[in-house]
């Protein structure tokens, strides 16, 4: 076989490759619009008073969380940004349970995350997940990036992380954000004696009804605990982009403060810790990792 066409030959796997990406990235903005669409009346009023939907589902064994946004930042910065695993660290490390974070390039890329309890924690206490980055599909009006993980904590398994966006116009996108999880026997017992004690009177953000003087009764259980995780995680995304403006050295700072007033607008679902707690809490926990 000639050098030519054994050229050719080895061309026409890359070609597929690049028209399999053309097309999931075609069919994600296609279905991700439509989405748009159907949640327009949704996106204008809603409990959060911002263009924010969070949704959940609880399986046998497994629980999701999915948060669909418009958000004020342009598509074409915003994603140069979010298509970096080291992006990802960061917006991350702004949960207060997330202790560490450190992400590693290759094929694949990967991220190195401890995850512990939200006060104060030597890292070699923490639970340490590996989670996988692959950018799922690229094109000028969408990406989707994903991060998976076989094994969490607690027994948890099968974490899945999944971020997909569009441009709406010049100055906004539209994101979502789904965070879901497998669980077992053992991560069952330990969820039902969180859920038993500290966790008792904690909600989430569903309206599973209306108490006597009409106020809203919210959805608690682990449908709960995904739903304040999922919208912590969004938060997150949120004030990691809105600090990309300050200079570098500024960033983190703006972030964190920005992460923990944007946690206060939903008190009843999110208030663990006092301001100062949580930015000392980072600061010392940024200062280990670097």
């Amino acid at each position: 076989m000639t050098a030519p066409v054994t050229a050719r030959f080895l061309a026409i796997p890359l070609l597929w490759l690049l028209m399999g990406t053309a097309s999931a990235a075609s069919e994600g903005a296609s279905a991700l619009i439509e989405k748009h669409a159907g949640l327009r009346e949704a996106l204008a009023n809603n409990i959060f008073r911002s263009p924010v939907i969070l949704e959940s589902r609880e399986g046998a064994n497994s629980i999701s969380g999915d948060v669909y946004a418009e958000i004020r930042k342009p598509f074409a910065q915003a994603v140069p940004a979010l298509e970096q695993p080291a992006a990802w660290c960061e917006i991350l490390f702004l949960h207060m349970n997330t202790k560490y974070c450190r992400s590693t390039p290759g094929a694949p890329a990967t991220l190195d995350v401890a995850i512990g309890k939200k006060h104060d924690q030597p890292v070699e206490d923490a639970y340490r997940m590996r989670l996988v980055f692959a950018v799922a599909a690229r094109s000028d009006d969408y990406m989707r990036i994903t991060m998976t993980a076989v094994q969490g904590p607690f027994s948890t398994r099968d974490y899945r992380i999944a971020f997909e966006a569009v441009p709406l116009d010049e100055g906004r996108s539209f994101i979502h954000l789904s965070y879901a999880y497998g669980y077992g026997l053992p991560s069952k017992l330990a969820a039902q004696a969180y859920l038993g004690t500290i966790g008792s009177r904690k909600v989430g953000f569903t309206v599973a009804g209306r108490q006597p003087d009409g106020t809203p009764r919210y959805i608690g259980g682990i449908r709960g605990v995904v739903e304040r995780n999922t919208m912590r995680y969004y938060l997150a995304i949120e004030s990691y982009l809105g600090a990309l403006d300050a200079p570098p050295q500024a960033r983190l700072e703006k972030s964190l403060r920005s992460w923990y007033a944007a946690t206060e607008r939903f008190p009843r679902q999110l208030r663990e810790l006092e301001q100062g707690e949580y930015l000392d809490m980072k600061r010392r926990e940024h200062a280990r990792q670097s």
